[in-house]
């Protein structure tokens, strides 16, 4: 069975840059481009969760033009991640089995992540802004 030490080893050789949260045991901030959040990577046996906040939905506004893209995302673009929503939160996730967790998986989902966060985003945060306007009269 992998550990939380073999996660760790396994960033370290993807020549990651990242830190461990000390409060948190087991969690990972891998950092991504310049000025966005990182990646956190929590191993929470069974499994790893990889996880990227990617912005706010404004509650009472029509976001369907945001969703559907998000929809057409998960059907089309993505193999190991997902797009969704946690409470008011965007966030693109991840979760890999521990137990038989190899290098090469991790780096795929990471990889993934890495060109999610690139390509599509910038893509949601502007339809996720453009949705909490007010509509013009």
């Amino acid at each position: 069975m992998r550990t939380e030490k073999d996660v760790e080893a396994y960033l370290l050789r993807l020549h990651r840059r990242f830190e461990a949260v000390e409060a948190q045991p087991g969690t990972f901030l891998v950092h991504t481009r310049d000025g966005l959040p990182p990646i956190a990577v929590r191993v929470d046996p069974p499994i790893v969760l990889l996880r990227f906040h990617i912005g706010d939905v404004t509650a009472g506004t029509d976001q369907t033009a945001l969703y559907r893209k998000l929809l057409a995302l998960n059907a089309r673009a993505l193999v190991h991640a997902a797009y969704g929503l946690e409470d008011d939160k965007i966030v693109l996730g991840a979760a890999l089995a521990l137990e038989n967790l190899d290098f090469n998986e991790l780096q795929a989902t990471l990889d993934e992540l890495d060109v999610a966060i690139a390509q599509q985003v910038p893509e949601l945060l502007s339809l996720a802004r453009a949705s909490a306007r007010p509509p013009v009269q």
